[in-house]
C-alpha cells in the first residue's frame, strides 16, 4: 500500500524541490511476526526521504538536551553548482542564485516550503505528506475495495483502512538515513512538546532485523514471541511501554541458548521476563538493547557512534524524573 502511495506521489514530484520518497522499510510487531492480543493490526513503516536536487541533508546533533536518547535536526543546504574557481558564475546555481532557481523553475525550493529556517520540519513535512494520500487515494486501485481514514498525528501520517469485513492501521514516519547504515533520524515523538524541528534517531530497523535474525535460529515452535505478544496485551500502560518488554526479551533471546526458547518452557521464561522488569522497574533503570551493544550479528549495521556509544539510554528515565510515575508503575506490575 505504501509503495503505492510513493509511486504515485513520487511522480507527482517530479521536477519539484520537495524531498524525495524512498522505498518504505516496516518495522514492528506486524513485520516481527506478532500483535498485542485483541488490538487492531497496525503496520509501522519508516519512509526514508532524501534531498531534492540541489539541496543535501547534514545532520546536526541537537543542542537541547532537556530531552532523552539521541537527538538530531536536519539541516538543509543548498548546493553551489557553479564551476570550481568561478562561485557565482553559475546563475542556475541554488547557493548563489536562488531567487533566479525559482523564477526560472516555476517552483519554491524545499526552505520555502517544509523547514524552520534552515532545518527540515517534521510537522510541516507530515501535512505535506498527508495532503498527498488525500489528493492521490482515488488513482490506487485499493481505493476500490478500502475506505480511508486519515487519523489525527502531528508527527506521522496515521492511516486508518476498512471495509465490510475488515480494517488495519498503517503509522508512516518519515526518516533520514544516517550514511548506509541501519540508523535513521526520524519524525517519532518524545513525548508531549516535541520540538519541530528536532528528528529523534531510531534503532527499529536494527530491533526488527535482530528479531527476524533470532526467528531462524530459535526452536520452530519458540516461546519468545507468544511471551511478548501476551505480555504487550496484559501490562502495557501509559508508565511503561512495549519497547520495555520487547527489550527485556532481546537482552534474553541474546544471552540464553536457543534451546530454552522451546515451548515447553514457555511459562519459566515468562515469568523470568516479569522478573526482569521488577528489577528494572526497582533500578528505575533498562538500559538500551541496541547502543552500545557490541555483540549484535554482522547484517546489522551500526555506525561507530552507535556501537561505541558507554552511556546507552535509559528506558526508564522518566521514572528518575518522576517519583510518582516510578510508583504509579510499580503498582500496574
Amino acid at each position: 500500500l505504501i509503495d503505492n502511495f510513493t509511486s504515485v506521489i513520487r511522480r507527482s514530484l517530479t521536477r519539484t524541490f520537495f524531498p524525495v520518497l524512498q522505498q518504505a522499510i516496516g518495522f514492528g510487531s506486524a513485520f516481527e511476526g506478532w500483535t498485542a492480543l485483541g488490538r487492531e493490526v497496525t503496520y509501522h513503516v519508516l519512509l526514508p526521504l532524501t534531498p531534492p536536487v540541489g539541496h543535501t541533508f547534514h545532520l546536526e546533533r541537537d543542542p537541547d538536551q532537556r530531552w532523552p536518547g539521541r537527538n538530531f535536526r536536519v539541516r538543509v543546504v543548498l548546493e553551489c553548482r557553479c564551476p570550481r574557481g568561478r562561485e557565482g558564475m553559475n546563475m542556475l546555481c541554488f547557493r548563489h542564485h536562488p531567487a533566479l532557481v525559482r523564477r526560472r523553475t516555476r517552483q519554491p525550493i524545499l526552505l520555502d516550503t517544509l523547514c524552520t529556517g534552515f532545518y527540515l520540519n517534521v510537522k510541516k513535512t507530515v501535512r505535506w505528506f498527508c495532503a498527498l494520500v488525500r489528493a492521490s487515494w482515488r488513482r490506487l486501485p485499493e481505493s476500490r475495495s478500502w475506505n480511508l481514514m486519515l487519523l489525527y498525528s502531528e508527527r506521522s501520517c496515521h492511516l486508518r483502512l476498512t471495509n465490510s469485513q475488515e480494517s488495519f492501521q498503517v503509522k508512516v514516519l518519515f526518516a533520514v538515513q544516517r550514511g548506509t547504515s541501519d540508523i535513521f533520524v526520524s519524525s517519532h515523538s518524545r513525548g508531549a512538546h516535541t520540538p519541530s524541528i528536532m528528528w529523534p534517531e531510531t534503532y527499529a530497523v536494527p530491533e526488527t532485523k535482530f528479531l527476524r535474525h533470532m526467528a531462524r535460529r530459535v526452536p520452530q515452535d519458540s516461546s519468545h514471541l507468544r511471551c511478548l505478544q501476551l505480555l504487550a496485551g496484559a501490562l502495557v500502560s501509559t508508565t511503561f511501554s512495549i519497547h520495555a518488554i520487547k527489550t527485556i526479551i532481546m537482552r534474553m533471546l541474546h544471552t540464553l541458548p536457543v534451546s530454552q526458547w522451546h515451548s515447553r518452557y514457555f511459562l519459566f521464561q515468562l515469568s523470568d521476563i516479569m522478573e526482569q522488569l521488577r528489577l528494572s522497574l526497582e533500578e528505575k533503570h533498562l538500559e538500551h538493547f541496541i547502543v552500545g551493544n557490541q555483540r549484535l550479528p554482522e547484517e546489522i549495521r551500526l555506525l561507530p557512534d552507535v556501537l561505541l556509544e558507554a552511556d546507552p539510554p535509559n528506558l526508564f528515565h522518566n521514572l528518575v524524573q518522576d517519583p510518582a510515575a516510578h510508583s504509579q508503575a510499580m503498582q500496574a506490575y
